[in-house]
Formats: C-alpha cells, structure tokens, sequence
C-alpha cells in the first residue's frame, strides 16, 4: 500500500485511543487466573471477549477450540482463532496473545485496585494491561482500522488469543498445535507480542536453553565443637559451587544473537539447613541457574556437572544427588533474515523510525511451541516489561503505535 493509503490507517488508528482504554478496562475486569494460582480459568473471559468480536465483525470466522480441564468450573480451558480473510491464503499473518494472567500479589503494593483500570499520565494501570492485553488490543485494532476502509489485506489475518499461558500452555497452544495444527503453515508470519523493549528494537528470534538443577548434599550432622565427628554437607556444597564456576571456561561459545553473548551458570537458591549456629549440617540444598546457548547440548553440562559431583563426593565423604527443578532445551531459532523478521523490521522503522534488530533472550516464550514444531515465530512489543510486577501498567501511545506497526505488517505483500 502506498503512503497516502497507510497514512488513512494510521489516522484510523489513532481515533481508537479511547476504545482500546475500554477493552482494556473491561479485559481487566475479569480475572483470568488458572487453577494452579486458585482461579476459575479463561472461559468467562473468553466468552466476554468472543462475543465483543462478533459484534464487532472485524473477522470472518471466529473459532473456538476447548481444551477439556475438569480442575476449572467451565470444565474447558477456551482458545479462541479468529480469522479474517484476504486476497490469498498462501500466507496467513497469526499474533497470538494470551487470556490468562497472574495473580496480583500483595495488595499494599498496588496504588490502585489491581482488577480496576486506572488511567494516569498517560499509562494504563491493572493486572494484566501489559501481559498480555497490550498484544491482544494491538493487533485487534490494526484489524478494525482495515475492516472499517474496507481494505481487503494481501493475505488472511489470524488473531490467536489462547489459555493457559501463564502455567505451562498445555491447554493453550501445546493444545492447539497438537489438535488443530493443521491452522498453520510454515510460511505462514507468526508474531507473539508478549515481550519486549522500552524503545521497540528487540525482535527476539531465539531463545538459551533454561536448565535449573537441585543438588542435594548429605554428609552427617554433628556439634560444630566436634566437627570430625561429623561431615559438613554445607562445606562440600560449597565447595561443589566454586568447582561449578568453571563452567564459564568449558563452555566458552559466544553468540552475538544473544545478549549476554554466552551462557550462565549461576547459584541461586539455597535452603535453610540447620537452625542454629553450633550445628555441624548433615543436609545441605543449593539450586543453579543455567541459561545454556542453543549450540551448546544441555546433557553435556550435565556430564560436566556430574563430575564435578564425582570429586565432591570422593573428597568430603558425602553422597550428592540431584534433580531437575526445570528443563526445556533451546527450540530452534527463526533466523535472523527470515521473512517474518525482515517485515516486521520493516513495519517499526515505518512507524517508530527506529532499526529493530533479531536478539536471542535467556527466558523462554511461547514461541519456542511454535519453533519446536518448524513454524519461524518472533516475539515483539513495544513495552517497558513490567509484567507480574505491582502497579503493572502498559503506555498508551505505545498501543496505538503497535496497532500501526501490525497495520503495515498485515499490509505489506
């Protein structure tokens, strides 16, 4: 589409300010928490936000696949595809947020009730405004702004809003891709606005493998008076997390995608041990943080780290187990120049004149659902990532430059 076109879009876009702070005022008002977090699920919500768009026929169809959970009163955890057609279905151009949310926490650090909107120097204040409402109100009102043209885009325009995000996803995309994945094609643009910059420059197309290890260590406990008597748990512990740092030196690898650049093995986590000062611990719990490069396989770590282990055990007289406390080995990365990357590149310098660039993150995202099975996902939003924080909020101009942003991806041939 030429300027003069674009620019009517933008202006479409920019006259729904005040529409997008009501679906978001009434999104926030109905809590969406899983059962995991002591909630009812998605289906209240996904039943307001179903019948808002049918009202608003933005979309052709509008699709509902359940995924059965007898824990939620609904028994469904509801995932919602609505899809709007275009001159080919050669390609369909999918963002994909998510319906549920997390809890607020404690309440005497929010300034305002959490499930109330409220609307502030120009920022949107409630549970859930950023994760994931931001990317489910943006990508909607690129839509509307072209449905109410009456601009027919160069392919079909699929909006994903899915359950179970916040918890694991088994009934939320792992679902759909399972059930029904048959929706997608692998040259199909799939953009998942669920993270982000402040200054909109992040694509992120990859992501380290995350590999969290318990070490339990159990020598045997004694009065610190007497410690040969005893064997210090804690002292070969601690010792085990001097040996684990070399694993900065082993695995070396650089990658330029990710910032940081290499892989972390960091301690974290310890658990109280003996209650009082002249206790020799025959216990000892430690936790390590690994965020592993792709290139790099997480069983060879592991092989590095067991012996490690093996030389504690043999030097302290203790015995060392240990548990994975979590583990997802790194999907395959979109490539840098797919694409999905070089449009949506192009659609943000459009709208916020600034050079995104392809980075790979140490977290995990639900595209890695998509990677896993061949789809070239990306993972984009202009926001200040202030998710599952008190007072979480979400800019209102950045909404609205989203919204432009998905305009010209959809628009683009």
């Amino acid at each position: 589409m030429d300027s003069k076109g674009l620019k009517k879009v933008y202006e479409k876009i920019d006259g729904y300010r005040d529409e997008m702070i009501s679906i978001q005022t009434q999104l926030t008002a109905i809590p969406a928490l899983s059962p995991i977090n002591e909630g009812d699920g998605e289906a209240k919500k996904a039943a307001f936000f179903k019948s808002w768009l049918q009202n608003a026929k933005i979309f052709d169809t509008i699709d509902q696949y359940d995924s059965p959970d007898p824990r939620v009163p609904s028994g469904i955890r509801p995932n919602l595809v609505a899809l709007m057609k275009g001159k080919s279905s050669a390609r369909r151009v999918w963002v994909m947020g998510h319906l549920d949310i997390v809890p607020p926490g404690d309440l005497n650090k929010w300034a305002s009730d959490p499930y109330k909107v409220k609307v502030q120097d120009g920022k949107i204040y409630g549970r859930g405004v950023e994760d994931n409402q931001h990317g489910i109100v943006t990508p909607l009102f690129a839509a509307k702004a072209l449905r109410q043209l009456s601009i027919v885009p160069p392919y079909d325009i699929g909006l994903i809003l899915v359950a179970d995000e916040e918890t694991g996803s088994e009934h939320g995309i792992q679902f759909l891709l399972k059930k029904h994945g048959n929706l997608f094609q692998k040259n199909d643009f799939i953009v998942v606005p669920d993270a982000g910059a402040a200054d909109g420059t992040m694509i992120e197309v990859a992501e380290k493998s995350i590999f969290w290890l318990k070490i339990e260590t159990k020598g045997k406990q004694c009065h610190a008076s007497t410690p040969e008597q005893g064997i210090n748990a804690h002292r070969a512990a601690a010792h085990l997390i001097t040996k684990i740092d070399k694993l900065y030196k082993i695995f070396r690898q650089k990658n330029k995608v990710f910032d940081p650049p290499i892989s972390t093995f960091e301690p974290t986590k310890k658990e109280a041990n003996v209650p009082n000062i002249n206790t020799i611990p025959g216990e000892d719990v430690i936790y390590i943080d690994m965020r592993i490069l792709p290139e790099i396989k997480v069983d060879d770590v592991f092989a590095a780290i067991k012996g490690m282990i093996k030389e504690v055990e043999e030097k302290f007289g203790v015995t060392i187990t240990t548990s994975s406390a979590q583990r997802e080995d790194a999907a395959p990365a979109t490539p840098p120049d797919a694409p999905v990357v070089i449009a949506l590149s192009a659609a943000i310098k459009a709208v916020y004149r600034v050079k995104a660039k392809p980075k790979g993150i140490g977290g995990g995202t639900v595209a890695a659902f998509f990677r896993r099975h061949g789809f070239g996902a990306v993972v984009w939003s202009k926001i200040d990532e202030v998710a599952h924080q008190p007072n979480e909020y979400t800019i209102i101009e950045n909404m609205v430059g989203d919204a432009k942003v998905f305009a010209n991806l959809f628009l683009q041939e």
